[in-house]
């Protein structure tokens, strides 16, 4: 039975190990600083009918006995740096939600120089994924772009509705402030938006084996024109509905890969991707993806083989037997 230790327990956290009770998965421990959380049992904080006889610790070494420990604790790796290479001290394989640990070396380079070796010397595997960045504007794209000969482009757009996702992620993106208030608090990083955008970018591209030029980004607050109401969320005009943002890896002085995000209140839910071939193109459409459950589903279904593939600092594209041409 493969055991998996949470370093970090808020929502996903949360919605991670009940996906692993509910998939027959042990829990063998769980590490958070909420004093509300503290010496409680774990089977209590998740609302279930028994209790599981593990509590609620600040002390990462009580995971020390896990096969992984899922940590979702922060988005940039400069931040949860020191909680990683603890766990990897631990000898036990980790899988992180934080954003930017799932391309590390655009961002953080000498970190993660520095954690893939430490990771190849105790012998565990260490991966950032999830749902986005992780999954769904990356290692889709990836999979999406096997029975392709060359590819010249892939562009893909997320858009979810703000109104049907949880409080935490409406605040980051700043919904219901003033627009100009949103705006200075995403520029001076007090709200984030989404993080990843280059991440997922370079994944592709990485995967495509492209030598990367340049990369771009850019994130927007998008201001109501008139009042808008959904979801018993109403916000009026003038005020933020939410944001957008896009990715883009440059090689060969032209776009090889972009990846957009719009995450606004009343925005149709959909992903959508476009792969543009030496021969063919073809476009993909789904009808959203529910963000939350989706990372903990990405992770869940990570965790049992995320040790298979030897140990360091990995990506999902080191996942994957793809590796598209780029024409």
């Amino acid at each position: 039975m493969t055991s998996i230790g949470i370093y970090g327990f808020g929502h996903i956290g949360r919605l991670v190990a009940k996906v692993a009770l509910e998939r027959g998965y042990e829990i063998s421990g769980v590490v958070d600083i909420d004093p509300k959380l503290l010496g409680r049992d774990v089977g209590e904080v998740l609302e279930l009918e028994e209790r599981l006889g593990i509590y609620v610790t600040r002390d990462p070494s009580e995971l020390a006995y896990s096969d992984v420990v899922v940590h979702s604790t922060g988005s940039y790796l400069d931040k949860v740096f020191d909680q990683l290479v603890k766990l990897v001290d631990l000898g036990v394989n980790v899988l992180s939600t934080c954003e930017t640990l799932s391309f590390p070396y655009y961002r953080y380079p000498t970190l993660a120089k520095r954690l893939d070796e430490l990771a190849i010397r105790r012998g565990v595997t260490v991966l950032g994924s999830g749902i986005n960045p992780g999954f769904l504007l990356d290692t889709l794209l990836v999979v999406l772009s096997a029975p392709f000969d060359k590819v010249k482009r892939i562009h893909a757009v997320r858009s979810l509705d703000a109104a049907k996702r949880r409080e935490p992620f409406r605040r980051k993106i700043g919904l219901g402030l003033e627009a100009e208030v949103a705006k200075e608090k995403l520029r001076r990083g007090e709200i984030s938006g989404h993080v990843g955008y280059a991440e997922s970018a370079l994944l592709v591209a990485t995967a495509l084996g492209a030598s990367v030029e340049r990369v771009e980004e850019g994130q927007e607050v998008i201001a109501a024109e008139e009042d808008v109401e959904g979801g018993g969320i109403r916000v009026e005009k003038g005020k933020a509905l939410g944001v957008r943002g896009f990715g883009a890896a440059i090689s060969g002085g032209r776009e090889i890969a972009r990846v957009e995000l719009i995450a606004r209140l009343g925005a149709e839910e959909y992903e959508e991707v476009i792969i543009e071939g030496a021969s063919y193109s073809v476009r993909w459409r789904s009808t959203g993806t529910p963000g939350d459950m989706g990372t903990a589903a990405v992770i869940v279904n990570l965790a049992e083989s995320v040790g298979d593939y030897g140990p360091g600092l990995l990506t999902m594209v080191d996942l994957l037997p793809f590796r598209p041409k780029l024409a």
